[in-house]
């Protein structure tokens, strides 16, 4: 009799969700100000600078850079399935099989997850964050049924070490 087919642990994505709204939030604020401030630079008090079009453009425009730059920050995402799964911190992107996990990490004082690789580097995974509540423990839970499953599937039987070289006769 053999044994029922157990489903696969679902995909996991998880991008942070609270980081994406204080990034857009700031880059926002960011652009308003630099906008307020570009509107405002033609009038001088003193009359000793005379600001032109070229430097208004050049304030929102270094507004723009900066709205950009703070929304790179919440760029994190982690997408997950039974081959392997990709990691997204800000710029940079790992793309990783499963055999090349060990464990899912995320200690109660830790900002965010991160994944213990089998060749000793841990790679922080900055889309589960800690303030995600809830959503950061499923995504957790998510990536470590996922590795459970690849683990289960592809475990090979330690052999036998009591006494090795006592072979049953055949």
């Amino acid at each position: 009799m053999s044994e029922p087919d157990v489903a696969a642990p679902a995909p996991v994505t998880a991008v942070p969700r609270r980081l994406r709204l204080v990034t857009a939030l700031a880059a926002a604020g960011i652009v308003a100000i630099m906008a307020v401030v570009a509107a405002l630079l033609k009038e001088s008090s003193t009359g000793v600078v005379a600001f032109q079009t070229a430097d208004q453009l050049a304030m929102l425009g270094l507004g723009l850079a900066l709205g950009a730059g703070v929304l790179v920050l919440g760029r994190s995402r982690v997408q997950a399935d039974a081959e392997g799964l990709r990691v997204r911190n800000m710029l940079v992107e790992h793309q990783l099989p499963w055999d090349a996990v060990r464990a899912v990490r995320f200690d109660q004082h830790s900002p965010w997850a991160s994944l213990l690789l089998t060749n000793g580097d841990e790679l922080g995974v900055t889309a589960v964050q800690a303030t995600d509540g809830v959503r950061a423990v499923a995504a957790v839970r998510g990536l470590r049924a996922l590795l459970a499953a690849h683990q289960e599937r592809t475990a090979t039987p330690a052999p036998d070490l009591l006494y090795p070289w006592e072979r049953p006769r055949e």
